[in-house]
Order: structure tokens, then sequence, then C-alpha cells
């Protein structure tokens, strides 16, 4: 059930921005008088799921959830209208209009597509406000997975700055270890300051980190799963989880690192109920568990709620979608340096999906929307034939040389560009399906 609500929310989310996406391109060809002769949401090869034809164009659905496209006229386009392009112009065309007007259609949809970020952020603001860590309020310290031990990080250690400067939010650690070429961790230990260094060759690692570092905190049960040797046992909600077969677990990592493995086996465990220390024994799960929840950070840590008007709402939004788009052309430009081997680690359908939550949440819904729309835009301003970016290179370059490129230059780039555009599809998606075998 829970893959089924992370399918529908990437599919109605994916639905609304290609949707947007085309009717940028749909208002400026409307704007400046050019036909569109199609305006599909998703692709349709050999069939629709439907179509209607109102006017001059055809509306319709198609089955193959990849994007989505209007078919504009005079165009070279991914249809590959041949016959039409060697038809003398027509003033509806989008080859007989100006270059201006053609270079503001290509970039329609780019521009509604940044827009919405902006709107849905505000939005979001508005609505929710905006909660988070301050780095400063991880007391007791942080939780490393493999990739943080491997960088000289270890369990307790608390965060004070990367490079020098504070970071206030503890979300944005990893982000900008990542993003922002960091050189030096600085780290309080035991009382000791600390500066632990990055190097080049931990960041290929880092970029596969399963979640890097967390804050730590105590396990104190919140309630029973379905399964739960510890509710059969006499363990309550409430009681606090100190230790496993005789080792102190202080920590809820701590206890969860000595459990690792212990499938299907008898541990003594022992808990404090208020104030008192009692031992259970109990039978772990094929799946080396318990069966309890655990008491979230909420509960232990101080959280700030920023509040914001209507008025705050809007710059506020504003700034938070360029500080995203800025983000992601940071990321992107990793993919191209090998020394990260970013290029690994990208992912295609499976991956994005995974990103939405496992239960219908409407503020991390439009999150998500948000940044994915960044992402469109962005991916489609890059120089590539088939893209709006490769048609906008061609058209500033017809603006500054005042010359045009030929109709065959521009099938055969579009064709290279498809290809270019399958190839990275092909080879995302599969990475997709190599991580789904290796877990």
């Amino acid at each position: 059930m829970t893959v089924l609500v992370q399918i529908a929310q990437f599919l109605l989310s994916l639905s609304i921005l290609v949707f947007l996406h085309e009717m940028g391109h749909y208002m400026f060809a409307k704007l400046f008088h050019t036909r569109v002769e199609k305006f599909y949401i998703f692709f349709n090869p050999w069939f629709s799921l439907f179509k209607k034809k109102i006017g001059e164009t055809e509306y319709g659905i198609g089955w193959l959830p990849l994007g989505g496209y209007v078919k504009i006229s005079g165009m070279i386009d991914e249809s590959m209208d041949k016959e039409q392009m060697k038809l003398p112009p027509q003033p509806h065309e989008f080859r007989a209009k100006p270059a201006y007007q053609r270079l503001l259609i290509m970039i329609g949809g780019v521009v509604v597509n940044f827009l919405l970020a902006l709107v849905i952020y505000s939005s979001i603001l508005y609505l929710w406000g905006e909660s988070y860590l301050p780095t400063k309020n991880v007391k007791y310290g942080i939780s490393c997975d493999s990739v943080a031990l491997d960088i000289g990080l270890k369990n307790g250690d608390k965060i004070l700055s990367l490079d020098g400067r504070e970071i206030e939010k503890f979300s944005n650690i990893f982000h900008d270890l990542v993003v922002e070429d960091v050189s030096t961790i600085e780290i309080e230990r035991d009382g000791e300051k600390l500066k632990i260094p990055v190097r080049d060759e931990h960041m290929a690692d880092l970029l596969k980190s399963e979640f890097f570092i967390a804050p730590r905190f105590p396990f104190i049960v919140s309630g029973h799963l379905k399964e739960s040797p510890a509710k059969e046992a006499g363990i309550q909600e409430g009681d606090q989880v100190i230790g496993i077969n005789g080792n102190v677990t202080e920590y809820f990592d701590e206890f969860v690192t000595l459990l690792a493995g212990l499938k299907s086996e008898t541990i003594d465990i022992s808990v404090l109920r208020e104030g008192e220390r009692i031992e259970y024994t109990l039978a772990t799960t094929e799946n080396a568990t318990i069966g309890v929840s655990v008491m979230g950070m909420q509960h232990f840590f101080e959280f700030e709620k920023i509040e914001y008007g209507i008025l705050q709402a809007i710059p506020a939004g504003i700034s938070k979608g360029f500080s995203r788009a800025v983000s992601y052309i940071k990321q992107l430009k990793l993919i191209f340096t090998p020394k990260t081997k970013a290029y690994e680690s990208l992912g295609g359908f499976i991956k994005i999906g995974s990103f939405f939550p496992t239960v219908w949440n409407w503020q991390a819904f439009w999150e998500m929307t948000a940044l994915l729309s960044i992402i469109l835009a962005i991916m489609n301003l890059l120089p590539i034939p088939a893209l709006d970016g490769g048609h906008v290179m061609f058209l500033l370059y017809e603006i500054v040389s005042g010359r045009k490129p030929g109709d065959k230059f521009m099938e055969y780039a579009q064709i290279a560009g498809m290809a270019l555009l399958l190839m990275l599809l092909l080879y995302a998606n599969g990475n997709d399906v190599v991580q789904l075998f290796r877990k």
C-alpha cells in the first residue's frame, strides 16, 4: 500500500508539472497566433488514453508517463513531421514567426515551471510555516553511517561548523558538505574541539551514503507493532531501553547496532520505568527486531518554527526557490565531475518516486512538486537538441549571427538529441533497477 501511495503522488505531481509546462509553450504560441496541432499530457505512441479535438487543437492524455508535448505547426520537434516542413511556410507556423517570438514560445514551459515553484514555496510557507532542528540543539551528538565513520566522524560527535561556517539547520549539513566543496568539518568530541578533513576521495562515497549522520537520541518506546515480542515480554510504552545482553545502550543507534544480526534469537533487554531498572527476556523476530515504535525526535529536541504572513511568505518563497535552483545547478555539476562518481547515483522514476512520503502528506507532496518543477525547468534548459534548451541554443545563434540553421541540420540535431535523451533515460532507470537488486 505504501508503494501505491508513492506512485499516486508521483503521477499526480508529474501530471501537474507536465500540464503546466506544456501550457507555457501553448500560451506563448497562442499569443503570437501560432497554430498548436496537439496538446498532450504524457506521450501517446500508437494510441491515446483520451483525445478530443477542439478547434484546431487535439487535446489528449497519452499512456507513457515520460513527459508531454505540444505539436506546433511548422516546427521540427519530436513528431518529426517532415512532410509539413517540405511545404512553403504559412503565416500561422512556428518557422514563419520572428526569432524573438519563437524564443519566447520555447522558453514558455521553463518560465511557467520556475514561477510555479516560487508560488508553491510561498504557499507552503504561508500555510504551514517552516520547522527545522537547529544544529546547536542536537545535544546528544550524532549517529554515523559507515561513510561518516570512514571520513573520521564518531557517534556522539557534535557538529560545530563546516570550513568555519556555522550551519544553522542540521538538515543542511549533508547538503552543504556535498555541494559547497567543504574541506574541513569542525566538531566537539568529549569536550575537545577537532577538525576532520574531507578529502576528494570521500565525495563518491558521500553521494552513496544512506543517511550519513542523524541526531542521536535515547530509545524510548512509543508503541508496539503488530508482531511485538517486546509487548509479549511486558515492555510498555514509555519504557526507556538502556541495555541489551548486558551491554549499555544509552542511545537508540547503539541498540540498533547491537541488535543487528540477532535474528530469531533470545536476548536480554534492560529498561528504565519510572526510575526503576527492569530486566526482560524475549526472542527477536526473523528480521532482528523487537516489534516497537520509537519516540520521535520532537520529544527530545527543541525545534524552531517560523510562521509567515502572506507579505512575508512571498519574498521568503521566492528566496527559497532561487536557493533550490542554485543548489540543483551545483549538484548537476557533480555529474560531470569524474572524481565524484555522481553519475553512478543518477536515478530515474523509481528513485524520484521513492522521495515521496509513504503516507499522503500534502505539505511533503507540494515540497517535492516544487523541487521537481525547478529540476524540470533546469533540465529543459540544457543545450541538448530535442530539449527546449537545444531549440533556445539554435535560436540564440540565429539572433546573434542573423543566419537560421537549415531544416536538414535541425532534423539531424533533433534525432541526435532524442537518441541521447533515450540513452540517459535508460541509464538512469537502469541504475534504479540495479539498486533494487542490491537491496
